[in-house]
């Protein structure tokens, strides 16, 4: 009867798991929404600090229903940040691809890091075409530290530096579209983005990296071209690249790994 037991009580702890990574994931769905609320805002404008209605703080000190997938305020019951539903079915895509991803713990744990920040910068950039500094730099910098930690355990520099040139590289062409073509060039924030989305392509080569920025660019115009026949846009309407360069290093290292 003792020796039932023992074997069956391991079988527990697996049962445990699925509600443990639930509660992780639903926890950070208050900082996104946060984020997103926080940032989304005119370029050149203040933060939002409050509800546009009444001015009621918002903050994690106090996550609901603001931060939640109601996303109310608690005094006026407006709406604060993202629609209903967004962050989170945005959260459950990024988690589906993390899981669908292979490769290395420590690269999957780069690109975990990676779509933390790319939620709320992808949904931000749609909302006012603006990548703010304090989600795109916190983003790059965690991929390359993950990455570099990645080689450290058993993958050798090469992949890391390679990583390293490669979002440098994306991310200074991004620029220099702004610099030669102005308004109808790609933002500094898509180029500040480029730098952690350009070191995970590059991780894994060249090709890959190239592969991702032409799905991009494809994805870009296919929409572009979907919209102007809705006549949701005119051809002088300028689309935000960032969610498109989201969905195509994500979608990339989905096929790559």
């Amino acid at each position: 009867m003792t020796t039932e037991r023992l074997r069956a009580a391991p079988k527990a702890a697996p049962a445990r798991r699925p509600g443990i990574r639930l509660l992780a994931v639903l926890g950070v769905v208050p900082p996104m929404r946060l984020a997103v609320a926080r940032y989304a805002v005119p370029p050149e404008s203040a933060d939002r600090a409050g509800c546009d209605g009444c001015g009621t703080p918002i903050g994690l000190d106090r996550p609901l229903p603001a931060l939640g997938p109601a996303a109310r305020c608690p005094v006026c019951r407006a709406r604060v940040g993202a629609a209903p539903g967004t962050v989170e079915l945005a959260l459950v895509a990024a988690v589906a691809a993390l899981a669908l991803t292979g490769g290395p713990a420590g690269v999957r744990l780069a690109v975990a890091w990676w779509l933390a920040w790319a939620v709320p910068l992808a949904l931000v950039d749609a909302a006012v075409h603006r990548l703010p500094d304090r989600l795109t730099y916190p983003a790059a910098a965690g991929v390359w530290a993950l990455l570099g930690v990645a080689a450290l355990a058993g993958a050798g520099a090469g992949p890391w530096l390679r990583a390293i040139v490669a979002g440098l590289a994306l991310g200074a062409g991004f620029a220099g579209t702004t610099l030669l073509l102005g308004r109808r060039g790609f933002g500094l924030g898509d180029a500040k983005l480029a730098l952690g989305a350009g070191a995970l392509l590059g991780w894994y080569g060249w090709p890959v990296l190239v592969v991702g920025l032409v799905l991009a660019v494809t994805l870009s115009g296919l929409i572009g071209l979907a919209l102007l026949a809705a006549r949701r846009v005119r051809w002088s309407s300028h689309l935000p690249f960032g969610p498109f360069l989201i969905l195509a290093t994500a979608l990339t290292l989905l096929l790559t790994t």
